[in-house]
């Protein structure tokens, strides 16, 4: 009977006398191709059969089937067939309440030696299906090196949607679980209480990594896992530059800045800055409780007990709501002297206010600050005019960066790229130390001569206007000495000096 003939009995649900036949052919001549190939279809069609978590037993039976007859590689066809079914099944078994890894074990180690097309969206739907339970799967690592990440198409690299939502791609979800299982290292003790990191692999891993990023650089998890890798090889040289791309994005998450503290963990007061920055952000105190229990320690070695105090009730409080167990090392905290001192405020955000710009400019660091001066200031609307030279100058919103500026103040500006119509975005702005100086403003001494009627002066080649001449009751002659700031004449077109200050 031929294979076309057999496949049919399967087709029409005849396929216990699809099996008798076919038995009854490798048994009297088991070497012969095409007696293994019709058996192979006939157990292809009881995987169909069988390919949900009920019928596991009779699935593994037929997979290990195929298995024996050892078809050679070209057999594409049958080995991509089976590649759905096993899929179906091992989905199948991820949606179980209690997901039975030691079946899906079991199948890996059936399929180890399948001749699946590779790439191919049969094969990628295989990876579907074992990826699914990554985070709780021991054998996750030796699945995906087995697969083999090169293996992606390249429709796996595209966003998918789900219920009208775009997910990551199946590919950027790969990258991330083979660096999360890399990071999780493995079990030294049965109650995985001990673990080590393989840094072999992940020296291998991280150009592969590298060339996801450089390739993908609209993947935002990435680079995250890139820094946390370096720093797991306890390399930081390069883990602050492949961190900060993936800063800069997600930088209104707090575990960004947890993260960034690890990275600065040398550089006690940056990474206290960092602490600062993540606990300022608007997030649920669900979230916080472990970050505030490490940030209440930093600030016991600073001996800020009030402080200290402030996270630690936050703390408990959020772990009484939720009926979590307070942790010992709190409760020892609460029963010292410091403690019961210490006087509990409202919350920290004063001090988290007073750090948090020192960790923000970490992000920005590789742009050069730029030296400029304050022309004017509206503070109805959180605007400043400056001014660095006569080739760069204009206005910005200061909200958020600057506390009471004034003219003639020095600051020290990172701009977000160039002005439009005299317009800048900035990326921090800071007063600048008293030792900085700035070609846009000059000390000047003389005398002054005050034009009558309209009551503005000159000090030699520096305009004093009429309200300065008023407030400081200055006469024609007298000897005064200030601060002037470069300045542009709308009307005359003309750059000169302007006195903003009489000392």
């Amino acid at each position: 009977m031929s294979i076309r003939e057999v496949i049919e009995l399967c087709k029409s649900d005849r396929l216990d006398e699809a099996l008798q036949i076919v038995s009854v052919n490798l048994e009297s001549d088991p070497d012969n191709i095409w007696n293994k190939r019709a058996a192979a279809w006939v157990y292809y069609y009881y995987l169909k059969k069988n390919a949900q978590p009920d019928s596991f037993e009779a699935f593994k039976e037929n997979l290990i089937k195929i298995k024996d007859l050892q078809l050679p590689e070209d057999e594409k066809m049958i080995f991509d067939n089976c590649a759905w079914q096993i899929g179906s099944l091992v989905f199948g078994l991820q949606k179980t309440e209690h997901v039975d890894y030691a079946k899906i074990n079991e199948l890996f180690e059936i399929i180890k030696n399948f001749h699946f097309t590779s790439p191919s969206e049969a094969y990628s739907f295989i990876y579907k299906a074992f990826h699914k339970g990554y985070q709780n799967w021991s054998s996750y690592l030796t699945f995906a090196d087995w697969w083999n990440l090169e293996n992606l198409r390249s429709e796996d690299f595209l966003k998918e949607e789900f219920k009208g939502k775009k997910m990551m791609s199946i590919a950027e979800q790969a990258y991330i679980a083979y660096s999360k299982k890399l990071l999780e290292g493995e079990h030294l003790d049965p109650f995985g209480q001990q673990r080590v990191i393989d840094q072999d692999k992940i020296q291998s891993f991280l150009p592969i990594l590298d060339a996801l990023i450089k390739k993908y650089p609209d993947y935002q998890y990435p680079p995250y896992f890139k820094a946390k890798l370096l720093l797991a090889l306890g390399s930081d040289e390069n883990v602050l530059s492949a961190f900060l791309p993936f800063a800069k994005q997600k930088r209104n998450d707090f575990w960004v800045w947890e993260l960034m503290a690890e990275i600065f963990f040398e550089d006690k007061d940056i990474q206290f800055a960092c602490y600062c920055k993540a606990l300022s952000l608007n997030t649920p105190e669900d979230f916080l409780v472990k970050l505030r229990q490490t940030f209440a320690d930093k600030l016991i070695e600073r001996k800020m007990y009030n402080e200290a105090k402030t996270e630690i009730q936050k703390i408990v409080a959020t772990r009484e709501r939720k009926e979590w167990k307070i942790p010992n090392q709190i409760v020892q905290w609460m029963k010292q002297d410091w403690y019961q001192n210490a006087i509990e405020r409202n919350n920290n955000s004063i001090l988290y206010n007073q750090y948090k710009k020192q960790a923000e400019e970490i992000l920005f660091q590789e742009i050069q600050e730029e030296i400029v001066v304050i022309e004017f200031v509206n503070e109805n609307r959180h605007m400043l005019n400056f001014i660095k030279d006569k080739r760069k100058y204009g206005f910005f919103k200061y909200e958020n960066q600057l506390t009471k500026p004034k003219i003639g103040d020095v600051l020290k500006v990172r701009f977000n790229g160039d002005g439009q119509n005299g317009f800048y975005k900035i990326l921090t702005a800071k007063i600048a130390d008293s030792n900085e100086t700035s070609d846009a403003i000059k000390d000047f001494e003389g005398t002054i001569k005050v034009i009558s009627p309209q009551n503005f002066g000159f000090i030699e080649d520096i305009f004093v206007e009429p309200k300065i001449i008023k407030e400081r009751k200055l006469a024609d002659g007298q000897s005064v000495k200030g601060r002037a700031i470069l300045s542009f004449n709308k009307k005359k077109k003309e750059w000169g000096w302007k006195a903003i200050e009489i000392k």
